[in-house]
């Protein structure tokens, strides 16, 4: 089928706080201002309907950025070189669109995506307005009442639970709360600043063109295989601890990564629970960066012809040395940059998205049918999302982008065996 085009699109318009709010100069953390996090971030919420929508979530969203007013900001360079954010309630912008087709047309915006991704995309008036741009947000409706809402999120102010925790604000602003349910916390000053260490590998040159493909791992077979692993350990495991597993091994597999030489799997850790010192209420309401990375790395032999509950146990492991390392950063007595990604073919990254809010953002009409990350083409590392399921479905949505083309087959075939085989 042809791709179908946005038909209109408004001009972006900037969205400012409903009300005065405060002026000046905000330091960003140490996490904020490393480069794994300073880039944007594009993502769709896809509704099955709703009532004007454009216009309800702008008001809404003008209604949150009194409360969250930085956001509303630019991101500025100092004299001195460091990175700030200039509270001057310029405002995030904002695009209606519509087009002339039902979510069904489009898969409800599926993959393959049948709308261009740019189509989908808000853009500033022009390239020199997207300068310090924190937020960027387009609303598409289509003609069946369902709509799209696209967000565009720069990293380096938000963590994946900061932005849930804002755009459930907006929701809670668009059904009429007096204030958002949660309170947001600035606070950056507060996080550590360890000295820089070296910086990361370089990325392969050419990045591989990896393929894009979806996984949904039924909740029976996560369920089984948790009571495998509590039956083989008598301990228990997340639902996280089996999809990384399942991925790792079979991707490992289709790789021929068991022939020798050692594979990594990394991915970033919620550390909100560890700033106890630091943060007021143990983070709650902290929305910038509170992450740390962290992951595994193991002979490929043991993880090709490991049992999924044995690969279990590595990524267990791996969780379980977090603490030390994010108090060892805030000593100064890291080994290593904790920003500094793997970028070799053998190397795997996670994102859990699954657990951070974007699923519950509430503009009136119920949750979202499903969340859509749009991933940009070219990426230098293999990675995967974990995503809630569509509505109707339960379990867990994988997006994976980390085999080449001729790896495909067996990857699929891996995967497959792994999820249907409990």
């Amino acid at each position: 089928m042809r791709n179908i085009s946005v038909v209109a699109k408004s001009p972006p318009q900037l969205v400012a706080p409903c009300d005065p709010t405060p002026s000046g100069i905000l330091p960003l953390s140490s996490i904020d201002k490393t480069t794994a996090v300073s880039f944007m971030l594009d993502l769709v919420l896809v509704y099955g309907h709703g009532h004007e929508p454009s216009k309800l979530i702008r008001e809404a969203l003008s209604r949150a950025l009194v409360p969250y007013y930085p956001v509303a900001g630019r991101i500025v360079v100092s004299d001195t070189g460091d990175v700030e954010v200039a509270c001057s309630a310029t405002g995030v912008w904002f695009v209606e669109a519509s087009v002339d087709c039902t979510m069904e047309d489009v898969n409800r915006l599926q993959r393959p995506l049948k709308i261009p991704v740019a189509e989908l995309l808000p853009q500033p008036p022009s390239e020199d307005d997207m300068e310090g741009v924190i937020l960027l947000v387009q609303v598409t409706e289509f003609t069946c009442g369902g709509f799209a809402v696209t967000i565009r999120f720069n990293h380096a102010i938000f963590d994946g639970i900061g932005a849930g925790q804002f755009f459930k604000a907006v929701g809670e602003m668009a059904r009429d709360l007096p204030r958002p349910t949660i309170s947001p916390i600035w606070c950056r000053e507060a996080i550590p600043k360890p000295p820089k260490l070296s910086p990361g590998d370089l990325p392969l040159s050419p990045p591989p063109k990896f393929v894009e493909v979806t996984y949904d791992i039924p909740l029976h077979s996560i369920n089984l295989i948790k009571n495998q692993y509590t039956k083989e350990t008598g301990r228990t495991c997340s639902t996280f601890d089996i999809a990384a597993a399942v991925l790792w091994r079979s991707r490992t597999r289709a790789i021929g990564g068991g022939g020798g030489g050692d594979v990594h799997v990394g991915f970033v850790a919620d550390i909100r629970h560890l700033m106890r010192d630091v943060l007021p209420e143990e983070g709650a309401g902290y929305y910038g960066n509170c992450v740390y990375p962290t992951g595994a790395t193991a002979s490929g032999n043991a993880v090709a012809q490991g049992s999924v509950v044995e690969v279990v146990g590595l990524i267990r492991e791996a969780k379980k040395k977090l603490a030390a390392k994010v108090a060892n950063w805030f000593k100064g007595e890291a080994k290593e940059d904790p920003a500094k990604p793997r970028m070799d073919y053998g190397a795997l990254c996670l994102t859990d998205w699954s657990r951070v809010g974007f699923s519950e953002v509430d503009y009136g009409w119920g949750d979202p049918v499903h969340v859509v990350p749009l991933m940009p083409a070219g990426h230098f590392a293999a990675s995967a999302i974990f995503l809630k399921p569509p509505v109707h479905k339960q379990g867990l949505r994988l997006m994976a982008s980390c085999v080449i083309e001729e790896h495909l087959p067996a990857f699929n075939d891996e995967m497959m065996s792994a999820c249907m085989s409990y």
